[in-house]
């Protein structure tokens, strides 16, 4: 059996919730507390309950949950994450607030034909929730030594990514995945624009970060600007 948690930095974890295939995180504050990113699908709620527990957490000690986007393999257990940690809200992209409210995938890019297929496709829903904080790009949130806001719209119209600024942790969300520690883009078909991810994404060939985390995928420790740069360049972005 895997573990629950794996460490990424002093009180940085990584929660596997479907193997390295889809992620959340936690943050431990020095008080105690634990803001989470992400909590991943429907099913997910019970593996990172676990795993806070595993950490000597429990779900009453989480007192901030921020999610990088609105879709369900994201937001799908949103709802129960905050029925067990009893906040009345999670904090979120002002540009994803309809999606939260509807419970509805932000919409893939019908420009495309991949797109418009997607859109008929099922399982494109998860149970609504409220958002009790507006995120925008450039927001510092008080949480573990500080998470900043990155808004990278495209994958969808409130994407975004953070910088945990204590220990220089990126969280790239989905403007990158890192399947089999290989980075890719995002699948077209479900992002709301791709051309839009991929102008959103060179930020990370600027932004300053010593470990690069994310949803989808193990993480990149070893000169995690240089891979990330290496693949940017080599697609064209920047």
């Amino acid at each position: 059996m895997s573990d629950p948690v794996v460490v990424l930095a002093p009180g940085v974890i990584r929660i596997p919730t479907t193997g390295d295939f889809i992620n959340s995180f936690a943050f431990l504050h020095d008080d105690g507390q634990v803001t989470l990113v992400d909590c991943g699908l429907k099913r997910a709620p019970a593996k990172i309950v676990a795993a806070l527990r595993h950490v000597g957490k429990d779900p009453s000690d989480v007192t901030r949950i921020v999610l990088t986007h609105a879709h369900m393999d994201h937001a799908g257990g949103a709802r129960r994450m905050l029925d067990e940690t009893g906040l009345p809200g999670v904090d979120l992209h002002e540009d994803d607030l309809e999606y939260a409210a509807t419970g509805v995938n932000a919409p893939p890019d019908l420009t495309t034909t991949s797109g418009r297929i997607f859109l008929r496709m099922p399982g494109r829903t998860f149970d609504p929730f409220p958002v009790s904080n507006e995120l925008h790009d450039g927001d510092v949130l008080d949480a573990g030594g500080g998470l900043r806001v990155v808004h990278t719209p495209g994958h969808t119209p409130g994407h975004i990514s953070i910088v945990h600024e204590r220990t220089g942790v990126l969280i790239t969300g989905d403007a990158l995945f890192n399947p089999f520690a290989t980075i890719r883009w995002p699948t077209a078909a479900i992002c709301t624009s791709a051309a839009q991810n991929r102008r959103s994404a060179a930020i990370f060939s600027t932004l300053e970060y010593s470990l690069a985390a994310f949803t989808h995928g193990p993480e990149i420790r070893d000169n995690p600007r240089e891979a990330i740069r290496t693949f940017l360049r080599a697609e064209g972005a920047v």
